[in-house]
């Protein structure tokens, strides 16, 4: 996913934009509000999330928030160390799709873009639904949960489709096990991180693509598209 983030500390940004790189996110920086909503034209350039730090140079962030909102439905999400209500009331009523305090624990950030990049996915009237995710020779069809394989259907349990379904929406960016466990199976990573293990295995076989799904050693998994 290209991320655009909007910083005007070069340290903090540069080490943010590392921690993002690693997550698999292709990041541009932006120093000020004038460079961001530049590289938002056209109409969202192509990111698919703007981390928008409030205190910029030259100007205020609500009002660069307010701006891209006029521009594009890319997904906005504040980082401001204003932790009260009545600031994160005014950001969400610009536009913003969430809102991160600092200090913030990277996994929590990297859980939020996630969240607000697959909720754009879902509800955005522009772009509808969904129906169909094409990844090489790979074909999952949503609305019957079906998956083919070079036109041949791949025979998935439920919790199968489900895990393929989210990589598939996001390929090279890295999932969690931690959240892949809330999403997927709708609890805990305590006692689940075996079964997770199983069913990557499992799709790997039937899908007979041992590379389809990499292991991203202590953080997660990420989808890898087949060449088509």
């Amino acid at each position: 996913m290209r991320l655009l983030l909007v910083e005007d500390d070069n340290h903090v940004a540069a080490a943010l934009s590392a921690v993002l790189a690693r997550h698999g996110f292709d990041v541009t920086h932006a120093r000020s509000g004038e460079e961001a909503l530049q590289a938002l034209v056209p109409e969202g350039n192509g990111f698919g999330v703007v981390l928008l730090d409030l205190g910029l140079p030259d100007q205020d962030g609500y009002e660069v928030c307010g701006k891209i909102r006029k521009r594009t439905s890319t997904p906005v999400i504040m980082v401001t160390a204003r932790s009260d209500v009545r600031s994160r009331i005014h950001g969400l009523n610009l536009g913003a799709d969430d809102y991160v305090v600092k200090p913030y624990d990277t996994g929590e950030l990297l859980a939020r873009i996630h969240a607000v990049s697959r909720r754009t996915v879902q509800e955005d009237p522009a772009t509808g639904v969904e129906s169909a995710l094409h990844l090489g020779s790979v074909l999952i069809e949503l609305p019957t949960r079906q998956v083919t394989v070079d036109g041949s259907v791949v025979q998935l349990t439920r919790k199968e489709f489900d895990l393929l379904a989210l990589l598939a929406q996001r390929p090279g960016v890295v999932f969690r096990r931690e959240q892949i466990i809330s999403e997927v199976w709708r609890t805990s990573w305590e006692g689940t991180g075996r079964t997770l293990e199983v069913h990557v295995a499992s799709l790997r076989a039937k899908l007979r693509m041992p590379a389809l799904i990499e292991t991203v050693r202590g953080v997660g998994y990420r989808l890898v598209a087949p060449a088509a």
